[in-house]
């Protein structure tokens, strides 16, 4: 039995946090998973500019309203999910996975939850688990499931090398160069094509 894992943000969606810190005019918001490695750390960067600009979780989901799939993320995910069970492992949060969820047609997602105080202030971020993709991959492994997995970052690439079919998709030339064995996609017909192969 297949089950395939796909990465949100990058792949289905554009990066949250870089449209944030376009609308917000703060471009040290940028930074992602692509940039920075250890998530703990790049949280901790995160919230504390949040905090010095006194904004929260209101103004960062007023962005994500106006965020919308990446073009032919959803005919992607629906034709995707009529072959296999899929699953989005992402380390975004549920209060920003929603709303987009709602957009991609209710896929299942397994993420993170946020810390928010009264007046919404960003206050920390409680992980789902350790190394979340790569220990969700092995968990569906141990009760019977093969993994095909997808993502475009460092935090992708555990849940990747870990499946029995691991690809990239739309990921920085750095991380292609590092990872010169993994198959790197561009366009969702590839990636399907490539899922389809391995199903």
């Amino acid at each position: 039995m297949n089950i395939v894992c796909l990465d949100l943000e990058g792949v289905l969606v554009p990066e949250i946090w870089i449209a944030f810190a376009d609308a917000s005019g703060i471009p040290e918001l940028r930074r992602t998973t692509r940039d920075e490695p250890d998530y703990d750390k790049l949280m901790r960067y995160r919230l504390d500019i949040l905090s010095r600009h006194g904004l929260g979780l209101n103004e960062i989901q007023a962005t994500i309203a106006k965020v919308e799939p990446m073009d032919g993320a959803k005919e992607f995910l629906d034709e995707l999910r009529s072959l296999s069970q899929v699953i989005i492992i992402s380390d975004t949060f549920e209060q920003f996975a929603g709303p987009l969820m709602k957009k991609l047609g209710m896929p299942t997602i397994f993420c993170n939850s946020l810390e928010v105080a009264p007046d919404g202030a960003i206050t920390g971020y409680k992980m789902r688990c350790q190394q979340s993709k790569l220990t969700t991959v092995k968990a569906l492994q141990s009760i019977g499931y093969e993994t095909i997995a997808s993502g475009d970052s460092h935090n992708d690439l555990g849940m990747i090398r870990a499946s029995k079919a691991g690809f990239l998709f739309k990921s920085t030339d750095a991380i292609k160069a590092e990872n010169p064995d993994l198959a790197a996609y561009e366009t969702y017909d590839e990636l399907l094509a490539a899922i389809k192969r391995a199903l």
